[in-house]
C-alpha cells in the first residue's frame, strides 16, 4: 500500500487503555451505537478507522485526544445474533492529528496527515539488529514474569524484527504513557532505545526494591 492510497479524513476510535502499532493484529467487540454506525459506515468506504488514545482532559463524552494514532484496515467483520460485531483491524501507518471534524454523526471524525511516518509502509527505516533485540527479549520475560505473566516469546523472534519490536510494544505491560511514548517514537530503532530505556528502569527499580539495606 502506498501512503498516498491512505484517507486524510477518518473515523476516529478513542479507546482507553489500549494502543495499536502498525502491523500488529487486534480483534475487537463493537457494542456501542455510536461504534457500530462507524465500523458500518466504514466497511462502506475505505474499511479503515484510526486508533487514537483519549486524555484525562476534556468533557466526559468528548475527551481531548492524543496527537498521534495509527490507521487500521479492517480484515474481518462478523455480526452476532445479540447485534454486536466483531472485527480484526490490521494496523498499517501512524498518523498525526490535524483537526476534528464538525459531524452530526455518532462517532468522530478526523482530518490526519502520514508524511511523518513514511516508513510505517516503505520499511526502509535501519534494521535493528538481532543482538540488540536478543537482550530486550531476555529483559521483557523477566519483567513479564515479574508482573506474573506467562509468556513464551519465541513464536515473536520469528518474525521480521522490526515487526517484533512493533507486537512487544503493544502486548508488554507497560503503562499507558510508555506505549504512547513508544508509538510517537519515529523510527523502529527510536522505538528499540526507548523501550529498552523503559524495562532498564523496571529492572533497576525491581533490584533496588529487593536490595537488602
Amino acid at each position: 500500500m502506498n501512503i498516498l492510497d491512505l484517507p486524510k479524513t477518518i473515523p476516529v476510535f478513542p479507546l482507553s487503555n489500549f494502543i495499536m502499532f502498525p502491523g500488529t493484529t487486534v480483534p475487537l467487540n463493537i457494542f456501542e451505537p455510536r461504534y457500530l454506525q462507524m465500523v458500518n459506515d466504514s466497511m462502506k468506504k475505505h474499511r479503515m478507522i484510526g486508533m487514537i488514545q483519549p486524555k484525562k482532559s476534556g468533557i466526559l463524552k468528548k475527551p481531548d485526544l492524543h496527537e498521534i494514532g495509527c490507521i487500521g484496515k479492517i480484515t474481518s467483520f462478523n455480526e452476532t445474533e445479540d447485534g454486536r460485531i466483531l472485527i480484526i483491524l490490521n494496523g498499517i501507518c501512524r498518523f498525526k492529528l490535524n483537526s476534528e471534524i464538525e459531524t452530526v454523526k455518532l462517532y468522530r471524525e478526523c482530518n490526519v496527515q502520514y508524511s511523518d511516518f513514511t516508513n510505517d509502509i516503505s520499511k526502509k527505516s535501519n534494521e535493528v539488529n538481532f543482538s540488540d533485540l536478543d537482550l530486550i527479549m531476555k529483559n521483557m520475560e523477566k519483567f513479564f514474569k515479574k508482573q506474573g505473566y506467562v509468556v513464551n516469546l519465541k513464536d515473536l523472534a520469528k518474525k521480521d524484527l522490526s515487526q517484533t519490536i512493533n507486537d512487544l510494544s503493544m502486548a508488554s505491560p507497560f503503562s499507558l504513557e510508555e506505549k504512547q511514548i513508544l508509538l510517537e517514537s519515529i523510527d523502529i530503532n527510536t522505538r528499540k532505545e526507548k523501550m529498552e530505556q523503559i524495562l532498564n528502569n523496571y529492572i533497576k527499580d525491581e533490584f533496588e526494591n529487593t536490595t537488602i539495606q
